[in-house]
């Protein structure tokens, strides 16, 4: 890596008897600066202490904003009792239940609030270890990231839970339905969580072609696998025996696969690139 130790090349040898034996040299290429390795354990404490003091103060904000985030979170399981016409009400059996939940919440707020800064400590500890090429890919993988993990909860919330409460509650039978709010904020965090993983798919495949495991002509020509399991996804993700939103979800993922095509095929065409500018030199 640059950062440690600056690139090295061999210049030819020279047929002029004049000019003398061409010797190793460092790279122009952007040679990053060296630290010792009680530098880069100095470097790290700050980053970690910035992005922990960062959690801490985003979870302090996220304690005021926590009852009304359980209030939104509440929405679509009090919506899906009300159309079933039982009682659209959330309860907690700990004394202490409620209060847990809102610390439990204030955490995942502070999380997310803080996750800007501390994704640009992270940023800040690797940049100086790249190339000018890693650094636009990897900023772009950052953000590319945070937008699609945030795109998956928001489908997963608008989209996906909905018609997932709907499913459950609909099984009734004999007893009726006393829902737990730490169990029912367990479910919804597994299912926006998992959606959200989901919405990872192009950047998965960005990754996978980084290491020249797959290419665009492998997935396009194995689609009709990714078909399937996208299928299965699907029918997981919708529990609902609905066929037009079995469709709506596959239709999704199709799309995020497609987008992971375009971006496996970005990554191959620079790359080509710069191995045939590096061969002409």
């Amino acid at each position: 890596m640059p950062y440690l130790f600056p690139t090295i090349r061999k210049i030819p040898l020279m047929t002029n008897s004049s000019q003398p034996d061409a010797a190793i040299v460092a790279s122009t290429e952007e040679p990053g600066g060296q630290m010792t390795f009680f530098e880069h354990l100095v470097e790290l404490r700050k980053r970690i202490i910035n992005s922990l003091a960062s959690i801490v103060i985003g979870s302090a904000i996220g304690w005021v904003i926590a009852p009304h985030f359980v209030n939104v979170m509440v929405k679509p399981m009090v919506k899906a009792l009300a159309n079933a016409h039982l009682n659209p009400q959330l309860v907690y059996s700990h004394p202490a239940g409620y209060v847990t939940l809102l610390i439990t919440c204030s955490i995942y707020i502070g999380i997310v609030i803080a996750s800007p800064w501390v994704l640009f400590q992270i940023w800040q500890f690797v940049a100086p270890a790249l190339y000018r090429h890693e650094r636009s890919a990897i900023t772009g993988f950052l953000f590319s990231t945070v937008f699609l993990f945030l795109g998956g909860i928001a489908f997963g919330y608008f989209v996906s839970l909905p018609y997932v409460l709907r499913f459950l509650i609909s099984f009734q039978g004999p007893v009726v339905p006393l829902i737990n709010i730490d169990e029912y904020f367990d479910l919804i965090l597994l299912v926006l969580l998992g959606l959200g993983l989901v919405f990872e798919l192009p950047v998965l495949i960005f990754f996978l072609t980084l290491f020249r495991i797959v290419t665009p002509q492998f997935l396009i020509k194995n689609f009709r696998y990714a078909l399937l399991v996208i299928t299965i996804l699907a029918a997981v993700l919708t529990p609902s025996p609905d066929a037009l939103t079995m469709l709506v979800f596959m239709s999704v993922l199709v799309a995020l696969y497609f987008v992971g095509v375009a971006v496996s095929w970005v990554v191959v065409r620079n790359r080509d690139r710069r191995e045939a500018a590096a061969e002409a030199r």
